[in-house]
C-alpha cells in the first residue's frame, strides 16, 4: 500500500474546507425554514391570536385557535424556498444597510419573469452585542392563469404579527383586494 504525505492530505484538506466555506456563502437567507420556526413557536405558545380580514372597507376581526395559525401562514409557508441549490442561478441577492432604518437589508429579485416569487426582502438588525436580529420580511408573489391574475404583497413582522394583501383581477371584472392580517403577540 503506498503511503500517502501528511502535506498532501493537510492540502486536500484545507482545500475541501475552504470549498464548503464557499458554498456555504452562495446559499441565499432560508426564509422559508425561518418562518416555519416562527410558526412551531406560536404553536407552541399561549398567545391569543386575533385575525382581521378588510375586504371592500367591511372589516371583521375574529380570535382563532392556535392550530389553525399554521393554516392562515400557509402563503408564507407554500412559497419556494430559493436557498435551495436549484434556485442559485434563478435569483440575485443585493445587501445595502438603511440609514433611516438602520436595518441591513436582503433583496433577492428573479432573473426570469416568469418565476413566482417576484421579490424577497430580508431586514435585519445588527446588534454586535447580543447578535444580529431578523426583524421583517417581506414577500411579492405573482401569478396569473388564462382566466386571472392573483398578486400577494405579503409582509411578516417576526415574532408579532403577519400581513398578506391578495389582488385578483379577472377580464371584465373590478380587481379585487383582501387584506388578512394575523396578530399573536401584541
Amino acid at each position: 500500500m503506498k503511503k500517502i504525505s501528511q502535506p498532501l492530505i493537510f492540502s486536500l484538506f484545507i482545500f475541501l474546507a475552504c470549498k464548503n466555506k464557499v458554498e456555504e456563502k452562495e446559499k441565499y437567507f432560508p426564509v422559508i425554514s425561518f418562518l416555519n420556526s416562527q410558526v412551531a413557536q406560536v404553536d407552541t405558545s399561549v398567545y391569543a391570536i386575533k385575525k382581521i380580514t378588510i375586504q371592500d372597507s367591511i372589516s371583521d376581526t375574529v380570535f382563532v385557535p392556535r392550530e389553525e395559525f399554521r393554516q392562515l401562514a400557509a402563503d408564507f409557508l407554500e412559497l419556494p424556498d430559493i436557498s435551495g441549490k436549484q434556485f442559485k442561478d434563478k435569483y440575485t441577492e443585493s445587501e445595502y444597510y438603511d440609514d433611516v432604518l438602520k436595518k441591513v437589508i436582503l433583496t433577492y429579485t428573479p432573473t426570469e419573469k416568469d418565476l413566482e416569487l417576484q421579490r424577497q426582502e430580508v431586514h435585519i438588525s445588527p446588534n454586535t452585542g447580543e447578535g444580529d436580529k431578523i426583524s421583517t420580511i417581506i414577500l411579492n408573489r405573482y401569478h396569473a392563469n388564462k382566466d386571472s391574475t392573483v398578486q400577494k404583497r405579503m409582509l411578516w413582522q417576526v415574532d408579532e404579527r403577519f400581513q398578506v394583501v391578495t389582488t385578483v383581477q379577472k377580464p371584465g371584472a373590478p380587481e379585487l383586494t383582501t387584506t388578512m392580517k394575523v396578530i399573536w403577540n401584541n
